[in-house]
C-alpha cells in the first residue's frame, strides 16, 4: 500500500515537472522571432494600406535582421518607395543612391535612376532657392536616357529633363530680375546673357532674357556715362578750388 502511494506521488512530481517546465518556458523564454517573409509581407502589406511609416520600420528590421535573405534586396528597393510615397524625398533619394551602389548590375537600375531622379526634383521647392538638387536630378535622368534608351522610363526621362532644365533657367532669371529691380543694370544685363547662351534649349526664357538684356545693358551703358561725366565735372570743380 505504501509503494503504491510512493510510486502515484513520484508520479505526479514528474508529471508536475513537465508542465512546469512548459509554463516556465512561456513565461521566460522569448517569443519566436518572424521570419524574412514573414516580415517582408507584413511590409507589403502596410504598403498597400498605405502605411508607410511602419513600412519602412518593416523594410529597415528585415534588411538589419536578415542581410542575406532572397527577400532583403526587394526590401531595400521597396524602402526607397516607401520613403517616396511618404515625400520623404531625401530620404527616398539617399536609399535608391545606396540601392545602385550595393546592385549596380540590378534589373531594376533603369527604375531606381528614375526614381533618384524623380526624387531629387521632388526637392525643389521654388526658383528663389538654390537649383543643387535640380542638376543632380537633371543628370540621373539624361544617364538613364543615354544607358537605357529602350526602357519604359526613358521617355519620362527625356520630359524631365526638359522641366528640370526649364526651372534652372527660370531661376536665373528670377536673380536676373531681381538686379533688374534693384537697378543695378550691369549684374543684370551679365545674367540675361548667361541665360541667353547657357539655355538656349529652353527658348521661351532665352527669349525673354534677350529682351531683358537689350534693355539691361542700354540702362548700363547710361549708368556709365553718367558717372563718366561726374567724375570729370568733379575733376572741374577741384581744379577750380585749388585755383
Amino acid at each position: 500500500m505504501h509503494k503504491k502511494l510512493l510510486r502515484c506521488f513520484v508520479l505526479a512530481v514528474s508529471l508536475f515537472a513537465v508542465s512546469g517546465c512548459g509554463i516556465i518556458d512561456m513565461i521566460y523564454l522569448p517569443p519566436a522571432e518572424d521570419t524574412a517573409q514573414e516580415i517582408f509581407e507584413a511590409a507589403n502589406d502596410a504598403m498597400s494600406e498605405k502605411n508607410y511609416v511602419r513600412a519602412v520600420e518593416l523594410y529597415n528590421k528585415l534588411r538589419d535582421a536578415y542581410p542575406f535573405s532572397p527577400y532583403t534586396i526587394d526590401a531595400e528597393l521597396s524602402l526607397g518607395d516607401a520613403y517616396f510615397l511618404d515625400e520623404e524625398y531625401e530620404l527616398a533619394a539617399e536609399t535608391y543612391k545606396d540601392f545602385e551602389s550595393l546592385h549596380p548590375r540590378h534589373e531594376a537600375i533603369p527604375y531606381v535612376l528614375y526614381q533618384t531622379g524623380m526624387s531629387l526634383m521632388k526637392q525643389f521647392r521654388s526658383i528663389d532657392r538654390a537649383t543643387t538638387e535640380l542638376q543632380e536630378a537633371y543628370d540621373y535622368f539624361n544617364r538613364l536616357s543615354q544607358m537605357y534608351p529602350d526602357s519604359p522610363y526613358a521617355k519620362g526621362a527625356e520630359e524631365h529633363m526638359h522641366t528640370c532644365r526649364k526651372l534652372m533657367a527660370e531661376h536665373e532669371l528670377y536673380i536676373a530680375d531681381v538686379f533688374w529691380h534693384m537697378k543695378k543694370y550691369g549684374p543684370a544685363w551679365r545674367r540675361y546673357e548667361f541665360i541667353m547662351e547657357n539655355f538656349k534649349d529652353v527658348p521661351e526664357v532665352a527669349e525673354h532674357a534677350k529682351e531683358k538684356s537689350l534693355a539691361a545693358y542700354h540702362n548700363y551703358r547710361e549708368e556709365q556715362a553718367a558717372e563718366t561725366r561726374e567724375k570729370r565735372q568733379g575733376s572741374w570743380r577741384e581744379w577750380f578750388t585749388w585755383l
